[in-house]
């Protein structure tokens, strides 16, 4: 943002001329929200000082000073340029903490009419009419465009049904749209109206200045009289406390106003010692303000102590003319008390500015940190909550951080939410797929169970030993259940299946004539298996056939349990070191073998479940590892660091989809089982 009073208006002299100068400031946006502590827009603040001069000097008395006419068109411009600068501070209100804070709040991301309706109503409070009129653009397009697309919507509806036409079609708006059209005018009326009385009292109040002008001109040009300083006094009284007119008109105004006092005291010598002591008092009154600028030093706070030197300065350019020999004296001592505080305010707002970029980048930083979690995937509610609460911990640090500069707040402040509302609505779409999936996974599992309960007080052992066995595969394909439901469902049917079996297992010599013959059958698997340690060649195909047979093979007598897990364990373990297996056929084997080990352990079927989940979520995070990854590139400029950086990911990337492929290849060999 320009800083206007920076800038001389065209025609003014430099102060090194001789001219009186003096230092107005100028609200700006920096200034605005010093207290408040709210994003703000932070420019860098020179001080703002413009060249004025004094009410036009009377001559001393045996010392005519006369002034040519480029000078007196000099001063006047001077002097415009002050009061140019107050009816600019004037126009430009300083805008409330509430109401910048409230604005700076309008950010939508896909609203709803309801949302951008209580937007409407939150602005209507605003006393800042600035503030209002851009909250008033930021709300209405999105408005406009969702009615546009409900209109559309309502057309394409009647359009549809036979014999309508176009030309008929009439869209009834719902009662918000009203509401919002209603209160939608009524603020911009009341906008709109401001400025209209805003613009009409500066035309009154030049005509009265103009008036004012035309009597001084009258008092100028008419007979001399003791009276005459005084009406002057009470003219330029009333002059004084007229309010600001149009911009324009400014310049022409304040030089009128210079060029009559000017004639009035060249043309009445009769004065010029009353003149003189006029000017001593103006000399102790501009003094004494003087003693009152140097004090602003010493006050903390900054917006405050800017506000009464604003007003110093107001006194300062009204008091009117001193003694020549004191003119540039007191005006230094009056501009360097000044300029100690801008130049306060000038620190103030560096520190400010440097606090607020390290805001933006901690906050941008805290941005794409969220957008990570939008890539986050899983089907468990313990991740999901662990995730959330990681997000949650990044809001307190946002939150923590403080304001931003308002060019870049905007952005942030979407780059941070729109992924921050996009991960809940994630979190929310899993939860409602996962609530019915799993209530139908309940469904589908208490049939199953109602099959079991059926079955274990069956005597038809082998058909109903294979029932069961088929019940429980097609238990582990269903999937997961509600967690409330998960646990006790599962230990009925568990119940269910190991009565029946330990029914079985019970039944006399002839049942445990079969463990011992499977007990035979596993040692001979293994010795087949030993075999393969000392043969040149190994054929995995048929090492995975005794491993299969080894696994449908059965129960074994209860005493030797233990030691036929071992030898098994022993022969395998020396299969996974040979050395001329390849890392691919060792990592098959150990499947294989790991496969095996699962369908023979007590549990088995909750075992390989549990094992069939963990290998699903492990493919999900590598999967969600590599679109990360594939983001990332999208980011590399063209360099050769960039390349060498591309050529890690994509490596990485092949590396991430090998184990992906291998842990499939797991995971179709559990489903087989």
């Amino acid at each position: 943002m320009e800083d206007n009073v920076n800038k001389l208006p065209e025609g003014q002299e430099d102060p090194k001329d001789g001219v009186q100068q003096n230092t107005e400031l100028v609200e700006n946006d920096a200034t605005e929200q010093t207290d408040s502590a709210v994003t703000t827009d932070t420019e860098e603040t020179t001080q703002p000082e413009v060249d004025t001069t004094e009410s036009a000097e009377e001559p001393v008395k045996d010392e005519v000073v006369e002034e040519s006419v480029a000078e007196a068109e000099s001063k006047a411009a001077d002097t415009d340029s002050s009061e140019d600068q107050e009816d600019s501070n004037e126009e430009e209100s300083e805008e409330e903490d509430e109401d910048t804070k409230l604005l700076e709040s309008l950010h939508f991301e896909n609203p709803t009419k309801e949302e951008l309706m209580e937007a409407l109503k939150k602005v209507s409070h605003m006393t800042n009419m600035r503030a209002l009129d851009k909250a008033l653009k930021e709300i209405k397009p999105p408005y406009e465009s969702i009615q546009e697309k409900e209109k559309n919507v309502a057309l394409e509806s009647f359009l549809a049904e036979e014999g309508n036409e176009e030309t008929d079609f009439v869209f009834k708006s719902e009662k918000i749209d009203d509401e919002f059209n209603d209160l939608f005018e009524l603020l911009r009326s009341k906008k709109q109206k401001f400025f209209a009385d805003l613009e009409r009292a500066k035309e009154e109040n030049l005509a009265r200045k103009n008036e004012i002008l035309e009597k001084l001109r009258e008092l100028v040009d008419g007979e001399e009289s003791t009276a005459s300083i005084n009406s002057l006094k009470e003219l330029q009284q009333e002059f004084r406390k007229i309010g600001p007119v149009p911009g324009p008109q400014v310049k022409t105004m304040w030089a009128n106003y210079n060029a009559i006092l000017d004639r009035f005291y060249d043309n009445r010598s009769i004065y010029f010692e009353l003149k003189e002591l006029d000017r001593k008092k103006n000399l102790e009154s501009k003094l004494e303000l003087c003693e009152k600028a140097e004090q602003l030093e010493k006050v903390e706070n900054i917006k405050e102590a800017i506000i009464q030197l604003n007003e110093l300065h107001e006194e300062f350019k009204h008091i009117g003319p001193i003694p020549k020999d004191d003119q540039e004296p007191v005006w230094q001592r009056f501009k360097a008390a000044s300029d100690k505080v801008y130049t306060k305010r000038k620190e103030f707002f560096d520190q400010l500015k440097s606090e607020l970029s390290e805001n933006a980048e901690k906050k941008m930083a805290l941005g794409d940190k969220v957008q990570e979690f939008l890539s986050f995937n899983s089907d468990r509610i313990t991740e999901w909550n662990k995730k959330t609460k990681d997000l949650l911990e990044l809001q307190k640090q946002w939150e923590a951080i403080g304001g931003l500069p308002r060019d870049k707040a905007k952005e942030i402040n979407k780059h941070f939410w729109s992924g921050f509302k996009q991960f809940f609505n994630n979190k929310s779409n899993f939860f409602k797929t996962l609530e019915g999936q799993r209530e139908e996974n309940l469904k589908k599992k208490q049939e199953l169970l109602a099959k079991a309960e059926e079955l274990k007080e069956s005597s038809e052992w082998d058909r109903a030993a294979k029932e069961l066995k088929a019940l429980q595969n097609q238990w582990r394909e269903i999937g997961p259940v509600p967690e409330k439901f998960r646990n006790v469902v599962y230990e009925q049917f568990k119940a269910a299946c190991d009565q029946f079996f330990d029914r079985k297992r019970a039944q006399g010599d002839a049942k445990n004539a079969e463990f011992v013959e499977n007990l035979k059958k596993k040692e001979e698997i293994c010795s087949m298996l030993e075999a393969y340690l000392n043969s040149d060649t190994i054929e995995l195909e048929e090492v995975y056939n005794l491993l299969d047979r080894y696994s449908d093979i059965g129960f074994v007598p209860r005493n030797a349990i233990k030691s036929s897990h071992a030898r098994f364990d022993e022969v395998t373990d020396k299969l996974l070191n040979l050395e001329d297996l390849s890392e691919s056929q060792r990592s098959e084997l150990q499947t294989q073998v790991q496969i095996s080990k699962l369908k023979n352990s007590p549990h088995s079927s909750q075992k390989i479940n549990r094992k069939e989940m963990a290998i699903r979520r492990k493919i999900s995070s590598l999967e969600g590892d590599i679109a990360t990854l594939n983001r990332n590139m999208d980011f590399f400029a063209n360099s050769k660091t960039a390349d060498k950086l591309r050529a890690d990911v994509e490596n990485q990337i092949a590396s991430t989809e090998k184990e992906i492929r291998e842990l499939k290849k797991q995971l179709k060999l559990l489903n087989q089982i």
